[in-house]
């Protein structure tokens, strides 16, 4: 089996540097004509410049590839339409975004200013929110298509410093769930990718022989997995330095009480009970946990004859 990409078109966000441009560079090699899109900024967020996605553009093209850049800053919802359209232009369709456009302003959350909180909110959620509405009534249409959002362990899991990031990064997660049953049908799928690599966001939080090892090409294989025809759907796959596995949510069984025993006292004794793994599941929409729990009561309630 060989995954293609021929007569695809995908549009990739944050392309001009790290795992955005291992993103580009691999869809192209596979057959991908690709939307080049970076702001240019820094780290933060800070600055603008083209340059750096003319540089992957005209490195995918010296290897025989199609690829157009876009300077949209994804915050900016009409900058977004702009760059879709110019890929409709230019090809006539979408089949691929990858969300991957992000900046860091880390902090301790007693130390972080509101508006630095915001930004990086409005770079990871908005941008997500904003690059997959431009596209999503022209997958809707196709009848086909494939997105990747970028989450993260310091979302999934918290990161001391990252309070900001970790909530956009969770944020994602809920965009993706809802996503994926709004888009089935139309036979969209929607992915997270978790990744563990070595780009300018982390290079200066770890030693020099570990951000070695921490590849972009690792993580990028990753990525591509999720976004060719044969893509699973809802997964959250983690990714960096050749390891791979698989992040969920999972609720426990839990258990009823009767009205009369509900009252927190109650619960505390219970507490164990509730926390028991045994028979957890990973629900697939909002609505199974209150199913569930009514399933309780009605067993309840019948027991009581």
């Amino acid at each position: 089996m060989t995954i293609s990409y021929e007569g695809q078109v995908a549009i990739v966000t944050g392309a001009g540097n790290g795992l955005g441009k291992t993103h580009a560079l691999a869809l192209a090699a596979r057959g991908a004509k690709v939307v080049v899109n970076d702001f240019g900024g820094a780290r933060d967020g800070t600055g603008g410049s083209s340059a750096a996605a003319e540089a992957v553009v005209a490195q995918i093209k010296e290897a025989g590839g199609q690829a157009i850049a876009n300077g949209a800053n994804v915050a900016d919802f009409g900058q977004v339409q702009q760059m879709v359209s110019q890929a409709m232009d230019a090809w006539g369709r979408v089949d691929i975004l990858i969300n991957n456009a992000g900046i860091l302003r880390d902090k301790s959350f007693a130390k972080m200013d509101l508006d630095d909180f915001k930004t990086v909110m409005d770079v990871h959620v908005m941008g997500s929110v904003n690059c997959t509405k431009a596209v999503w009534d022209i997958m809707r249409e196709q009848q086909y298509g494939r997105i990747v959002m970028t989450t993260s362990s310091s979302g999934l899991y918290g990161n001391f410093g990252q309070a900001n990031y970790g909530a956009a990064k969770m944020a994602v997660i809920g965009l993706m769930n809802t996503l994926v049953l709004e888009g089935a049908k139309h036979g969209i799928r929607v992915n997270a990718l978790a990744p563990t690599a070595g780009t300018r966001m982390t290079e200066d939080i770890m030693p020099a022989e570990v951000f070695a090892l921490l590849t972009t090409e690792a993580v990028t294989a990753g990525a591509l997995t999720l976004c060719d025809k044969d893509a699973p759907n809802r997964m959250i796959l983690c990714a960096g330095v050749g390891g791979y596995s698989v992040a969920r949510m999972m609720e426990t069984d839990g258990i009823f009480l009767p009205e009369a025993e509900q009252q927190p006292e109650v619960i505390r004794s219970h507490i164990e009970a509730i926390e028991n793994a045994d028979g957890q599941k990973a629900l697939k929409a909002g609505g199974e946990q209150g199913e569930k729990f009514l399933k309780k009561a009605m067993a309840f309630m019948q027991s009581q004859g």
